[in-house]
C-alpha cells in the first residue's frame, strides 16, 4: 500500500485524496437534501415574530419570503457553490429551530457528545477487546459459549429498549441515578460549582494571582455531570462491547494457528505473553481500523439513546433537526462528521506502520 512511498508524499497524497472525497460527501448530501420531501418554510412561515398564527394568505407570503431570503429558489449550482463556499469556510448558517447561529450551537453540544460518546466507546473496545482475548484463549468452553451468546443478544437488543430498562431499575425503582439532562437541574441558572479559585495580592511593585482548588467543589462539579452520564453511557456500552469481542475473537482466529504462535509457545513463553505481545498486536490492524471508523463518527452522536435520555449532545441535536426539517444543523452535522471519519481513518494508516514493521512508508 504505502511501501514505495516515503512518509510525507503519503500524507500529501491522502490529504489531496480526503479533499476530493470530501467535496464529492458535500455534493451528495447538498443533493440529498435538495431532493428530500417537505420544506421547512412550512413549519416557520405559519407564525409571526409576535408568536401568533398568520391567516393563510399571510402565510404563503411568507413562505415565499422566507425562501427567497434562504435561497431556497435559486438554481441548482449557485446554492451549491454557495453552500460548498459556506462550509469550507465553516459558516453553517443560522438554525430555523433554535435561532441561533449553527457553530455556537455545535460548540455548546459538542464537548457531551465528545464525553459520552467517546468515554462510551474507548470503554467498549477496551473490554470487548480484552474479553475477546480471554474468549479465545478458552475457546471451546463453556465462557466461550456464553460470551459469544450474550455478545449476539445484547448487540441485537434495540437500544432504546435497553434505555428504557436501565431507567425503570436504576431511576424509577433504586433511585441512584437521574433519568434525563446532563447535569443537576438546579445548575440550569448557570450556578454551577465553581472548583477553581483565583485571588489576587497586589503589593507595591507586582500583582500576584494565586490559583487554588477547591476539592468539594470540584467533586460535586464531577459527580454532577458522571451521574447523568452514567446511564446512556451504560446503555452505549452494554449495547457495543460484543461486537468488539466477538470481532477481536474472529481476527485472533486466524492469528493464533500461525507458526510465529506455535514458535514462541515452543520457546515456553507464557501464555499471556503470547496472546498480547504476539497473537494480539499481529491481529489489531483490522481493530485498529474498526476504532478509528468508530472514533470518527464520535461527533454524530447516539440518536436514540440521547433522546430517550434527553441529553443535550449532537445526538439530541440531529434528533430535533430531523423532526423539524433544521437542515442547516444537518448538513453541519454530516459535514463535520465526514471530516472525523477521514481523519481517523489516515490516522489509522500511520498507526499501521507503527503496530506492524513490515509496512513501510520509505
Amino acid at each position: 500500500m504505502v511501501h514505495r512511498l516515503g512518509l510525507k508524499a503519503f500524507i500529501a497524497k491522502r490529504i489531496t485524496y480526503s479533499f476530493i472525497l470530501l467535496l464529492a460527501i458535500i455534493v451528495v448530501d447538498f443533493t440529498i437534501f435538495i431532493l428530500m420531501p417537505g420544506d421547512p418554510t412550512i413549519f416557520l412561515a405559519p407564525i409571526d415574530p409576535s408568536g401568533g398564527i398568520l391567516p393563510p394568505e399571510e402565510r404563503m407570503k411568507r413562505e415565499q419570503l422566507l425562501r427567497e431570503v434562504w435561497g431556497f429558489g435559486e438554481p441548482y449550482h449557485v446554492q451549491l457553490f454557495k453552500y460548498m463556499r459556506n462550509l469550507l469556510s465553516w459558516k453553517f448558517g443560522r438554525s430555523f429551530l433554535y435561532k441561533i447561529e449553527v457553530g455556537k450551537l455545535l460548540i455548546q453540544r459538542i464537548p457531551y457528545t465528545l464525553f459520552l460518546i467517546g468515554g462510551s466507546t474507548a470503554i467498549s473496545i477496551i473490554i470487548g477487546v480484552l474479553l475477546g482475548v480471554q474468549v479465545i484463549q478458552r475457546r471451546g468452553t463453556f465462557f466461550d459459549s456464553f460470551w459469544v451468546v450474550t455478545s449476539l443478544i445484547l448487540g441485537a437488543l434495540p437500544t432504546f429498549w435497553l434505555a428504557m430498562m436501565f431507567l425503570l431499575v436504576f431511576n424509577l425503582h433504586l433511585r441512584w441515578f437521574p433519568n434525563a439532562g446532563a447535569f443537576p437541574r438546579e445548575w440550569a441558572g448557570g450556578n454551577y460549582p465553581q472548583p477553581f479559585i483565583v485571588s489576587s495580592n497586589t503589593s507595591i511593585n507586582s500583582l500576584n494571582l494565586l490559583f487554588s482548588v477547591d476539592l468539594g467543589e470540584l467533586w460535586r462539579l464531577i459527580e454532577g455531570y458522571a451521574r447523568h452520564a452514567f446511564l446512556p453511557m451504560l446503555t452505549l456500552v452494554v449495547f457495543g462491547f460484543g461486537g468488539w469481542l466477538i470481532y477481536t475473537r474472529a481476527v485472533m482466529l486466524d492469528v493464533i494457528t500461525e507458526d510465529y504462535i506455535v514458535t514462541a509457545r515452543a520457546k515456553g513463553l507464557k501464555e499471556r505473553v503470547v496472546m498480547y505481545k504476539h497473537a494480539l498486536k499481529n491481529a489489531s490492524l483490522p481493530l485498529i481500523t474498526s476504532a478509528a471508523l468508530s472514533f470518527g463518527f464520535v461527533l454524530g452522536g447516539a440518536m436514540i439513546t440521547e433522546a430517550v435520555f434527553t441529553y443535550p449532545g449532537m445526538g439530541r441535536l440531529t434528533f430535533d433537526a430531523i423532526t423539524y426539517k433544521d437542515y442547516s444543523i444537518l448538513m453541519a452535522v454530516m459535514y463535520i462528521s465526514s471530516i472525523c471519519v477521514i481523519v481517523a481513518n489516515i490516522i489509522a494508516d500511520l498507526l499501521y506502520g507503527v503496530i506492524d514493521p513490515r509496512i513501510k512508508y520509505g
